[in-house]
Order: C-alpha cells, then structure tokens, then sequence
C-alpha cells in the first residue's frame, strides 16, 4: 500500500474513490472501527463510501491500496454493493467521535474531539491512534488550545458520551447537497439525527426534509418546538410542506397553521384541500410567473436566479395581474430555449405559447404523466375554472409522486459489480 504513515479521517470525508481503472466509484463518508476487548485503540477495518445512488457500501481496508490527499484508490473493482450496516462492536469515527467530550490525561483537561488519525502498523493493520482535541477554556469569546494526544489518553472516547455536540460534524456536511446529507441522517442514530437536524439553520433543514422519507420528516419536525417547526415550514416548497402536514394529525396541523406567517401557510392550507393523485396535489404553486408586457432579457434574469430548481427555471409562465397564485388570466409559457433565441429587448406577450393545453386542479396522475410525455415537457401549468394560473406540475415533482411511497428509505439490496 502506497499512502501517508498517518490519515486524518475528517480529511478524508468527501475524498473520490477510484477503482484500478480510474472509474469513479464514490466519496468516503467515515471510516468504520472495531472496538478490541483489550486497551488497545480500536482497529480501522474500512471506510463508508457514498456511491451515485445515494447507497453508502462498505470498502475494507485490505481492498485499499492508496490514499492521499486528493483521492482514495482501490486494488480491486470488484465491490459488495449490500447497503452499510454498523454491528454493535463498531463505531463510525465522524458519526460517533467528533465533537465529543473528553478528558485530556493525565492533567484532567477537558475537550472537545476535533479530528482522529489512523496509522497501519508492519503488517499493514490500521489503527486509531492519535486525537485532536481543542481544550474547553470556558470562556465563551476564546477558543481553546488545539492539542493532539495519544488514544490512550482522552478518557470518554469509548462508550455513551455524557454530551456530543455538532459543530464539527455540521462543518464535515457544509458542502454536501441536500439529498446527501438526507442520506448522511438516515444513517445515523435518531438521537444523532435530531440534533444535527436541530443545528441546521431553517432554510437548510427546509431543503434536507424535503429528501427524506415521509417518517423521518416527521419524526424529526416532531423533535423541534412548535415555533422552530413552523419556521422550517415556512421556509420549505408548499408542497412539500404540503405533503409533510398530511401525515400530522388533523390537531396537530392546526397548531403549526396559527404559528406560521399567513401569507406562508395559506398557500400549503390550499394544496392540502386537493384529492391526492390529481395535479393539485402535485404541484408547486411558486413557478416562474411574468406579465406579458416583460421583456426577454428581465425573464432570462428570473431565471438565473440560483436558489431556483432546474425544473421551476426551465420556463416562464405569462399571465395577468396578479402574479401570485392565483393569478389573474393566464397566458401561455415561454421556454427558456426560446428566451435564448430572441431579442433581449422583446416582450413575452410575443414569444409565448398558447397552444399547450393547461392542466386542471383534478386532472389525475396518469393524464399528467401523458401529457408532459407527449409534448416532451418538464413542466405543465395548471389554471382553475376562471382560467387564473394556481401553480404547475414539474417533471420531479411527477417522478416524486409515481415512485413507491418508501423510494427515499436507504436501499437495502445486496449485490456485487465487477469493474
């Protein structure tokens, strides 16, 4: 094995693995060790690795052939594809040491778990042994002295910690995209979960709950107080947050309803009155809508705006006054190919298309599924009676709704590949 003497596993989250020929096999997640029954430091048996599919496998050390500061590289491409389980002798080093709480021996310093090393020993056997701990000053305007001390002598690394705080491990899952780090909770301990949920800032939370099984959205919006849950709501899709009411209790709806901002909750107390299955419950009723009097490069500036979805950008709709669902008539769409291909200075009302037929409130899911497969769309609008624009059904939304109910639960298939 061509590597460092000594790895940092919070170094190594986020690193790409290679199989031998080059091909792109995932990014380390943690690193997985098992406790020995002597005082020994616990021996480094693999990593966790996140492979495209949201599917995090295990990679033992013995298949490792290198490792460095850009990537992580396999001897073999040959790979158990069976989802990571963690057996009750082992610990992930990231989920289950950072940010904890120790004591420095033998001066009785207390500290917190910034990092952990690992180093193989002759015979190629990896294990923990150095921390990095950042000693508890107990001023809260100091930050304390970083120190790195032998395994053995940060007493509180083994066993239930008293206090496991976050920071650490927030900093570790900044960069992650939002279904990741969804993945990333489902993995962890439902305490664990909870309280790197509780840490995140609402509009992140707001964005992770949306990828994650119904039961865990709830299960963890039940762990906020009522305030900090209505908050997340308010920050989340309405129809996400939509669908993550449906499954409260009726009582329990109404609690959050009264603490949410009224112009927030009105529009999610709407989506909830249609008939599951039908295109108002489906879609989203905060699509890209322009008066037809605004002008190509303003539209083609709406929908640069990055905190929009893929599929929410990749279209204007027209309508009249006012532009907030329920609008007032609606006009016809612009895609953003044809906002490319005309002036800058020409105004909607002469580019758009009329001639996609609208989808109504109770259009059911197959008709949905049709019509956007006829006409090659990745979004249809949906207008009421009076013909006033009230949202649109996109492409991921319809892929959402027509998987089964548990596609977001971690898969738990086994299988192997060979590269």
């Amino acid at each position: 094995m061509t590597t460092a003497t000594r790895v940092y596993v919070a170094r190594l989250a986020g690193l790409p693995v290679f199989d031998p020929n080059g091909d792109h096999v995932g990014r380390v997640r943690d690193a997985v060790v098992r406790l020995r029954t002597t005082n020994r430091p616990p021996q480094v048996v693999g990593l966790v690795a996140e492979m495209p599919l949201r599917r995090r496998i295990f990679l033992p050390m013995g298949r490792v052939t290198s490792i460095d500061t850009d990537a992580v590289v396999l001897g073999t491409g040959t790979l158990n594809l069976r989802r990571f389980e963690k057996r009750p002798n082992e610990l992930l080093v990231l989920e289950d040491l950072l940010d904890r709480r120790v004591t420095i021996e033998p001066d009785e310093v207390p500290g917190v778990v910034v990092d952990v090393a690992m180093e193989p020993n002759r015979l190629g056997e990896w294990s923990l042994v150095r921390v990095a701990v950042r000693e508890h000053t107990g001023r809260l305007a100091r930050r304390g002295h970083l120190r790195e001390v032998d395994w053995v002598r940060a007493r509180g690394l083994i066993g239930v910690p008293d206090t496991q705080g976050t920071a650490n491990l927030l900093a570790l899952l900044e960069g992650m995209r939002p279904a990741d780090l969804a993945n990333a909770l489902q993995d962890m301990t439902d305490e664990r979960r909870n309280e790197v949920a509780a840490a995140l800032d609402d509009e992140r939370l707001a964005d992770v709950l949306g990828e994650l099984p119904e039961h865990d959205q709830v299960e963890i919006l039940a762990a906020l107080d009522r305030e900090r849950a209505a908050d997340v709501l308010e920050e989340m899709d309405p129809d996400d947050a939509a669908d993550l009411l449906a499954e409260l209790p009726r009582a329990e709806q109404e609690v959050l309803f009264e603490l949410m901002e009224p112009e927030e909750a009105d529009p999610v107390r709407q989506l909830m009155k249609y008939q599951k299955g039908t295109a108002g419950s489906m879609m989203t009723s905060e699509p890209v809508i322009l008066t037809p009097d605004t002008t190509v490069a303003e539209a083609l500036a709406r929908i640069r705006e990055p905190q929009l979805p893929p599929a929410v950008a990749a279209q204007v709709f027209v309508a009249r006054a006012p532009m907030a669902t329920p609008t007032g008539r609606y006009l016809g769409i612009v895609h953003f190919q044809r906002l490319l291909r005309e002036p800058p200075a020409e105004i909607l009302g002469g580019v758009l298309d009329s001639g996609i037929d609208p989808l109504r409130p109770e259009t059911p899911m197959v008709e949905v599924t049709r019509r956007m497969a006829t006409y090659d769309l990745v979004a249809l609008p949906v207008v009421d009676g009076s013909n006033r624009l009230v949202g649109a059904v996109t492409v991921d939304d319809l892929l959402d709704h027509s998987l089964p109910p548990d596609w977001r639960d971690r898969d738990t298939a086994s299988g192997g590949v060979s590269g």
